[in-house]
């Protein structure tokens, strides 16, 4: 005698419960508020994410050495945010992924004249420095590895940069954030001070 499976149901049983229901295929009815894919495609495609750099680390333990991989990877809107992350991992694609998910908590807000830099500035961070200076419309992104990826995720169109220091990919990364932070528009610098726009200028 075949032994019988409890909780077993007709194929057709699910088919009959959502006809119950009244709606076909079970979805949620868009006139209560459910959210379309297309508004949820449209909110992730406005962050853009690049991986910096990959490279296998070990740690030594107890047991001998443990290996992993980091990822350094930046993430940024073209709208002046944008910021960087490290993920640790035993395998490739779960590093990126902490990764993305550290650089969103790590964002930055970058001030923006037109498609450029307020000012000419210095980002440093440890042995290395990166030199950051604003440049007329149509000269583009003059820069390379890390700081370009950073740069252009933060929506700068013209820029001229140059490194100073260590060459290391995420000394570049964090010197160049570090500048970006740091860098203050006219009218904040005013205020800061206590006085008008006009009054500082005229200084």
């Amino acid at each position: 005698m075949p032994e019988k499976i409890v909780g077993a149901e007709p194929e057709n049983a699910d088919n009959t419960r959502k006809g119950r229901r009244g709606g076909g295929g079970g979805g949620r009815d868009p006139r209560r508020g459910a959210v379309s894919s297309d508004d949820a495609n449209k909110q992730q495609s406005e962050w853009e994410e690049k991986i910096i750099q990959v490279r296998r680390v070990t740690k030594v333990v107890k047991g001998g050495k443990k290996l992993s991989f980091r990822a350094v990877v930046v993430i940024g809107n073209g709208k002046g945010q944008v910021g960087v992350g490290i993920g640790k991992a035993a395998e490739v694609l779960n590093a990126i992924q902490k990764g993305v998910g550290d650089a969103r908590k790590h964002l930055i807000k970058v001030p923006l004249v037109g498609t450029t830099i307020p000012h000419e500035l210095i980002g440093k961070q440890g042995s290395s420095r990166i030199l950051l200076k604003p440049a007329a419309k149509g000269t583009g992104v003059i820069a390379g590895g890390a700081a370009r990826a950073i740069l252009e995720l933060a929506g700068v169109g013209d820029v001229l940069s140059k490194s100073l220091g260590s060459r290391a990919p995420l000394n570049v990364a964090r010197a160049t954030i570090n500048g970006l932070s740091n860098l203050r528009t006219f009218e904040t610098a005013a205020r800061l001070r206590g006085m008008s726009l006009k009054q500082m200028l005229a200084g």
